[in-house]
């Protein structure tokens, strides 16, 4: 039987060709980066707020790489359980040291993605460095502390509504309430110095008048010390002749 070795040959290496393509598709989404250039970089969070793996990576606005790994783990220096995320850079995309990264969404109900601020220093992030970032809004959380405010607002007017507390008492108490009344209508009928001052125009013009003519003539003040000094001079005077 005669065998065709250049068609041995060509499906020999066609199918060498299709394992090799097929490992280079296995390794490209793992973890081995065999095709792409860049780095990975680790960013650190209390609460990630459901993001994926593979969301996107936005470094000023701009798709950089995606986030590859999400971790969960105890922190011993914080002691606390954190989430730590391995990000994929790929290209020539630089981090700063300062950069700031948070977890958005776009839209209300849209995908969640890393979005990287840029920083300010001249110094930028190694392969294999460890960031801290913002920790995104719980809801959940804000909702239950939103409850608690009005629970507690809720019980405050409850008890000044039954007369509980300082101001209820003020509120509710009628003697503090006519005593209060008493004296501001005192006030109001002129008596007592303050209410004077409130209710008589001569005594308020008179004090209007003198603080006005002292801002126009501030000299009269040192003038009245000046005859002061210059009386009790003239008196000493008077006083050492006679004694002689």
């Amino acid at each position: 039987m005669f065998r065709n070795e250049k068609l041995e040959l060509k499906v020999g290496l066609f199918i060498g060709l299709g394992i090799f393509i097929g490992f280079l598709i296995v390794f490209s989404l793992s973890d081995v980066y065999l095709l792409q250039k860049g780095y990975k970089v680790n960013v650190l969070f209390d609460f990630v707020n459901g993001i994926k793996q593979n969301a996107p990576i936005r470094l000023a606005g701009v798709n950089v790489g995606e986030v590859k790994e999400i971790h969960l783990y105890y922190d011993e220096n914080a002691k606390r359980t954190r989430v730590r995320l391995g990000l994929w850079i790929a290209g020539d995309a630089k981090l700063e040291t300062d950069c700031v990264a948070r977890i958005n969404t776009l839209g209300l109900l849209g995908e969640q993605y890393l979005e990287i601020t840029p920083g300010k220093a001249d110094r930028f992030l190694k392969p294999g460095d460890n960031i801290d970032g913002r920790n995104p809004i719980n809801v959940g959380m804000q909702m239950e502390k939103m409850s608690e405010l009005v629970g507690s607002a809720s019980k405050m007017f409850k008890s000044v509504s039954e007369g509980k507390g300082t101001i209820g008492k003020l509120i509710m108490d009628d003697t503090i309430y006519n005593d209060l009344e008493t004296i501001f209508g005192r006030l109001a009928d002129g008596e007592g110095t303050i209410g004077k001052l409130l209710a008589k125009d001569d005594i308020y013009n008179d004090v209007e008048e003198l603080v006005s003519d002292i801002k126009a003539h501030p000299w009269k003040l040192l003038h009245k010390t000046k005859e002061k000094k210059t009386s009790s001079r003239s008196s000493s005077r008077g006083t050492s002749v006679s004694t002689r």
